[in-house]
């Protein structure tokens, strides 16, 4: 029953094809790495593209956004009269609570939860018991009276819904949210915590419009095609501030938007009454209201200072179309006053719209269309020949040193407590014209994948946790030297492999990029086999 939104052009709703190339050029300069983008403004798409190999419907690993998704069934629970907001959490899980808790610890709250103001200095890890956990770690102060960024407080959220519903949250969902507002369920996957519970905290992957529709009904007030989804007081609530957030700017200085407040699972922004879904590496879908605009961008933004860029090009951007605002005069509008000022009006909307029919025929509106067709991120090298080749097809080589994993390790395990996928004990290279097909064996099985050497990439699904689609390509960068590059298309990582081949000896040098930090590095040693 998903209804598509209206597509029209940037100009229609006052907004000129310059500026979005402005927009464009300052997501390709260098400080982000743009994955997809969408811009609505008066209920229309007016800007979509994806730089390829990132595609409208592929999902997209969205770190913190999944928050805002655990604290829409926690909404939709609440209008449904099933939790309340005042409701204490030692009464939701009372088996899991100390037997004597602490008066702190009886004071907090559903509302507390959502805002980010649970009163804990610290977070417990993910384990089996992980919501007992969370109920026996101190709440060291009053519920309320400070902020602390706390994902497995997050995920307590959708073990709340749990609790209250007897469905996991995504089965809630479906029916409550997903198929009203026209979210492809079968397309959301999320990370289970070791108990079957999803990964509030940061666990979804989801695409860029999934996004877009989701703040779109706290846009419209929690209302989607004249159906209430979410409760007028709890849409209010999630999208002002509950909770000062000052106290974060000692953690991350450069994250200025971080700084400014806290709703339900939502941040406030520097802009006056503009509120945003957040996620890790810059997965940011931002509400407008005074311009009545969403914007939803998928990156790789590393790093809280680099996403903070991103943040900045959305502000520069909004005040760029807020300069144009004379162009921005919506068909139909009411007009009020003497029949002078009338006849005034509707003479300056005629100007208004010959000017907007002219702007969408310029050439920056015919260059902007192509040019939001044909993004694409920068393809792999192509270099496809060596002279060591010869000596290492069909090779097999053993791990000596160094853990190896060819599937993906990402947040799910840090986060999620998922266990890793099994470390490759051995692996061989069979080249061909345009491909290599690198071959290993774990304990438990032996595994494939094709690598593209042809200046393209190659779709493999590479088992390991919740990520799965890795796109390969490889290179050799020096005659000894055979670098291999995976995307996991579903994430914001990339990881590099570059082995070197030295006689009977092979050194692998592996760089991840995370979310948080530095990108990992890792070296391993391995060894022709006796029996190669």
């Amino acid at each position: 029953m998903r209804k598509e939104f209206e597509r029209v052009t940037p100009e229609s709703v006052g907004i000129m094809s310059e500026d979005m190339e402005w927009l464009l050029d300052r997501l390709e300069s260098g400080f982000t790495e743009p994955h997809g983008l969408m811009i609505m403004r008066h209920g229309k798409i007016c800007a979509e593209g994806w730089w390829s190999p990132y595609a409208p419907g592929i999902r997209h690993g969205l770190q913190s956004h999944s928050k805002t998704y655990a604290a829409t069934a926690v909404g939709i629970a609440y209008t449904e009269g099933l939790v309340g907001l005042d409701e204490r959490i030692i009464d939701i899980f009372p088996e899991e609570a100390p037997e004597h808790p602490s008066e702190y610890l009886k004071e907090l709250t559903v509302h507390h939860v959502l805002c980010m103001g649970c009163g804990m200095d610290e977070m417990p890890g993910a384990s089996k018991n992980w919501i007992r956990d969370f109920l026996h770690t101190p709440v060291v102060h009053k519920p309320g009276t400070t902020y602390m960024y706390n994902s497995v407080g997050s995920s307590l959220l959708a073990a709340i819904v749990v609790k209250k519903t007897g469905m996991g949250m995504h089965e809630y969902l479906k029916t409550r949210l997903y198929d009203k507002i026209g979210i492809f369920s079968d397309n959301h996957v999320w990370m289970k915590m070791p108990d079957g519970c999803e990964v509030g905290g940061g666990g979804l992957f989801a695409t860029t419009e999934d996004n877009l529709r989701l703040m779109k009904l706290y846009a419209d007030g929690g209302v989607w095609e004249g159906e209430r989804i979410l409760a007028e007081d709890f849409v209010q609530r999630a999208t002002t501030l509950q909770n000062e957030s000052a106290s974060e700017e000692s953690k991350n200085p450069p994250a200025k938007d971080n700084f400014v407040g806290y709703g339900y699972q939502i941040w406030m922004c520097r802009p006056k009454g503009v509120y945003r879904a957040d996620g890790a590496m810059g997965q940011f879908t931002i509400v407008v209201p005074d311009m009545d605009m969403i914007i939803a961008i998928t990156e790789n933004a590393a790093g809280a200072h680099w996403a903070q860029s991103t943040l900045d090009t959305m502000w520069e951007f909004l005040d760029r179309i807020k300069a144009h605002a004379g162009h921005d005069v919506e068909e139909g509008s009411q007009m009020e006053g003497s029949q002078s000022e009338r006849n005034q009006a509707e003479k300056s909307q005629e100007k208004n719209q010959v000017e907007k029919s002219q702007a969408e025929r310029s050439p920056a509106a015919q260059r902007l269309a192509k040019r939001m067709k044909c993004l694409a991120l920068p393809g792999p090298a192509y270099a496809p020949y060596s002279p060591v080749i010869s000596q290492i097809q069909n090779r097999e080589w053993l791990v000596k040193e160094g853990t190896l994993y060819m599937g993906d390790v990402g947040m799910a395990h840090h986060m999620a407590g998922m266990e890793l996928p099994e470390p490759v004990q051995s692996f061989s290279f069979e080249f061909c014209c345009d491909s290599v097909t690198m071959k290993w064996k774990t304990q438990k099985s032996d595994e494939k994948a094709v690598i593209a050497m042809d200046g393209s990439r190659r779709w493999n699904v590479l088992e390991g946790g919740a990520v799965v689609q890795g796109l390969m390509s490889g290179a050799w960068t020096a005659e000894h030297v055979l670098e291999v590059r995976t995307r996991f298309v579903e994430t914001c990582r990339e990881r590099v492999m570059t082995f070197t081949f030295e006689g009977e000896k092979v050194l692998v040098k592996e760089k991840v990029n995370m979310a948080f930090g530095e990108p990992t590095e890792q070296v391993i040693q391995a060894e022709l086999s006796k029996e190669a």
